[in-house]
């Protein structure tokens, strides 16, 4: 058998600076992964915007019964967008799992709607005097249809238009997400006043936002378009408790920084240099 030597003082203070000294390579390592990480996501959005710019106009639909139905797309759509969602904006309290239970039921009901069972396209046919199943991949962007049927620019273009204004808006949505959880995760527990958060107060809720407002412009449909305004007045009364709690840890120094950033939409004009600083002082 073979006996263990009792550790001196000297090695159990060798050993706990040596834990410290690593503790910080540690945290510079993960900030690496997080940056990387933002990136990799930001980056394959970006591709999609390319793609979708470039891309030819859809002349061609694929029909009701080809397009529809399509259940493993339904779960995997909402698998991965609730993961990323929450991914980078993990809800922390009951206020905010509540407000991220909304947001899954927003995204879970479009994607049934876009890839299983249109309701609204049941509800408006009949209105429209058409049967269901002229609504295939195309028509069922219902601004672009709506576009068509109006004259403004053929249904081709319409879907075009649609697509890559909801690409380039969701991209922008998760870039806020990506960089605000990278930046947020660094600071840990001081309020964060560089990068996006020096021009807005919350961009993560704003890249949420801006997601949900996306998919309303790409494929819209009546539950989303009434859950929409919903979740918007929830993130700002969400962002407005936040803002409390912080004047509460943090007192007059963030209460001079939100004076100076808005909490959603970034101010055209900034303020002059010299007025910042005396702010801080």
């Amino acid at each position: 058998m073979v006996q263990l030597q009792p550790k001196s003082a000297c090695d159990s203070a060798a050993e706990s600076r040596r834990a410290a000294e690593g503790r910080p390579r540690a945290r510079m390592n993960w900030a690496w992964v997080r940056w990387l990480i933002a990136f990799a996501v930001i980056g394959l959005w970006v591709r999609l915007l390319v793609e979708q710019v470039s891309m030819p106009l859809m002349v061609h639909s694929l029909p009701f019964e080809a397009w529809y139905g399509n259940w493993r797309e339904v779960f995997a759509m909402s698998a991965i967008f609730l993961a990323f969602a929450l991914g980078f904006a993990w809800p922390r309290g009951r206020s905010e799992w509540r407000n991220a239970g909304m947001y899954a039921a927003f995204l879970t009901s479009l994607f049934v709607e876009m890839f299983g069972i249109p309701l609204t396209i049941y509800l408006l046919a009949p209105l429209l005097e058409l049967p269901a199943i002229a609504f295939g991949l195309n028509e069922s962007h219902l601004w672009a249809y709506l576009f068509d049927r109006s004259g403004v620019m053929t249904l081709a273009r319409g879907v075009h238009v649609v697509m890559v204004t909801s690409v380039a808006v969701v991209t922008c949505g998760v870039g806020l997400l990506a960089i605000g959880w990278a930046q947020v995760y660094r600071a840990r527990h001081q309020f964060v006043t560089t990068g996006l958060y020096r021009i807005v107060r919350h961009p993560q809720y704003l890249g949420l936002m801006m997601i949900v407002i996306a998919f309303n412009i790409q494929w819209p449909t009546i539950l989303t378009l009434l859950m929409a305004p919903v979740l918007i007045v929830m993130y700002v009364r969400q962002a407005r408790r936040e803002d409390e709690a912080l004047v509460v840890k943090f007192g007059e120094a963030f209460s001079r920084y939100a004076a100076r950033v808005p909490a959603f939409i970034p101010r055209l004009r900034a303020r002059p240099a010299l007025a910042e600083q005396k702010e801080r002082a």
